[in-house]
């Protein structure tokens, strides 16, 4: 029951004005499960977050299900917009990733960028993603994606300063309860539990060494999350 890529690029949404990145010099990797998952604290800061999430509502978002478990297919229910934007692409992964993945080597690959296929998602009250797995994607010239890139553009309550007062009505800063990313094993057990949080990025390997997992339910505010996928070569 992996995701369905077929209909990523189903219809190409209005031009969208994304913010500029800005280079981060001191992210560090939190290892969940050896190179397998981990996370990066403060990938995107709060306001580039909450630019993406401007910018993605103002292209338009579209609902995502899919046929279910009956059917073969992990059940769905989100809204996603999906671009292919090489520049934007290039633009996340210069900000921090390429100087942050240099020592990973995959079957003797390196990490070279990321897959210009772009997604966004948004998950309202009641929406989730069933159990599934992601699949690797063949870019040609010898190059296929390797890991997941997720990151978390709204998240879970913070303490908020002044600036974020005006902000306290806007849905897309309400806390998210709910929305957990969920890793499981063997036996289904789970291997690991990954709260929303603001600006976070969640990078985990994908294809046949992926492990099934699950976007949770979310039962307070509204989830965006960021997606792409890194390529190797």
């Amino acid at each position: 029951m992996g995701e369905r890529r077929a209909a990523d690029n189903k219809k190409a949404p209005p031009k969208a004005k994304w913010p500029v990145l800005q280079p981060k010099l001191n992210l560090q990797i939190t290892r969940l499960k050896d190179k397998d998952l981990f996370t990066v604290q403060n990938f995107f800061t709060p306001a580039e977050s909450k630019a993406f999430i401007k910018a993605a509502e103002s292209a338009g978002f579209e609902h995502q299900g899919s046929l279910g478990p009956a059917k073969g297919e992990a059940y769905r229910d989100n809204d996603r917009i999906a671009v292919n934007d090489p520049v934007l692409a290039d633009m996340v992964w210069q900000s921090g990733l390429s100087k942050l993945l240099s020592d990973i080597k995959i079957r003797g690959k390196a990490a070279v960028g990321l897959n210009p296929n772009i997604r966004f998602y948004r998950y309202k009250v009641g929406q989730h993603f069933g159990q599934h797995i992601d699949e690797s994607v063949d870019l040609g010239e010898g190059k296929h994606t390797v890991y997941t890139l997720l990151v978390y553009l709204s998240g879970a309550a913070k303490t908020k300063d002044k600036s974020d007062s005006n902000n306290m009505k806007d849905s897309a800063s309400e806390p998210i309860v709910g929305g957990e990313t969920v890793f499981y094993g063997s036996r289904n057990r789970v291997v690991a539990e990954v709260a929303p949080a603001e600006g976070m990025a969640l990078l985990h390997i994908h294809g046949d060494k992926c492990m099934l997992h699950e976007a949770r339910n979310v039962s307070k505010g509204i989830k965006y999350v960021f997606r792409s996928d890194v390529v190797f070569a």
